[in-house]
């Protein structure tokens, strides 16, 4: 075999080793429809991952600055679920598509991860799916200033990491997470906080079940368990303020 195809071929192995990984933990991790119910308004997100030079990457959005909501915020593809959604899959697939042009059959869905809460309060569930390393995305200008990929490991090992602190819907102080990402390729930093850093965390910790530089709300030697544990106490104590304001 000539030098150039067998190099083709041991990219393309290890391609599919580092993805083989990656699907065998996700899918211990999969809650499927189990947190469907809670009376809540459902929002979905796409994490999309790609593998590029051996290495796992996260594809992200920019919010368009004439967004009423977050303009100019960094956050995955993804919104409000709507009448013809068949589930939160369908939600995460359909808006990456209006988004950024990622075609559904052009996603190997393989869970869907603990959800969130977001600042409206919807019951935010993140979808995770591979996507083709040679994706162009092509953003709605309505919607999506810009487009970028981070290495998931940057969210274990990050080079510019913070805690900002925040109040929650349920009115206590907490904190988030928030990395400054530099792409020296473009020239440009991006902010990744809040619920979107939150995902983008727990997402590395699955994978790659290793203690981050940082701290985290979890305990990793049980983080099935205790992640579950910390949305149900969020959920619990905004059912709480909700009856207190009754």
């Amino acid at each position: 075999m000539p030098k150039m195809a067998a190099a083709v071929r041991e990219d393309e192995l290890e391609r599919k080793s580092v993805k083989e990984k990656a699907r065998l933990r996700l899918r211990e991790f999969d809650v499927g429809d189990k947190f469907s119910r809670l009376p809540l308004a459902k929002a979905s997100v796409l994490l999309p991952l790609l593998v590029r030079e051996g290495r796992l990457h996260l594809l992200l959005t920019v919010r368009a600055m004439q967004l009423r909501r977050s303009p100019g915020e960094v956050c995955f593809p993804g919104g409000k679920s709507e009448a013809i959604d068949k589930d939160e899959i369908d939600t995460a697939l359909r808006e990456a598509k209006e988004e950024v042009g990622l075609q559904p059959e052009k996603v190997e869905v393989i869970c869907r991860l603990v959800p969130g809460i977001d600042k409206m309060n919807h019951l935010v569930t993140p979808v995770v799916g591979f996507i083709e390393d040679t994706f162009q995305a092509i953003p709605n200008p309505d919607e999506v200033s810009d487009v970028f990929v981070v290495p998931l490991e940057y969210f274990i090992k990050p080079l510019n990491y913070k805690t900002l602190p925040f109040k929650t819907s349920s009115g206590y102080s907490s904190w988030v997470h928030c990395f400054i990402y530099d792409d020296h390729e473009r020239k440009t930093s991006f902010k990744i906080w809040g619920l979107t850093a939150h995902f983008a965390v727990f997402l590395a910790l699955v994978i790659f079940g290793k203690r981050p530089t940082y701290e985290v709300d979890y305990d990793l030697d049980n983080l099935i368990a205790s992640s579950e544990n910390n949305f149900m106490n969020l959920y619990a104590s905004l059912h709480k303020r909700k009856k207190s304001n009754l």
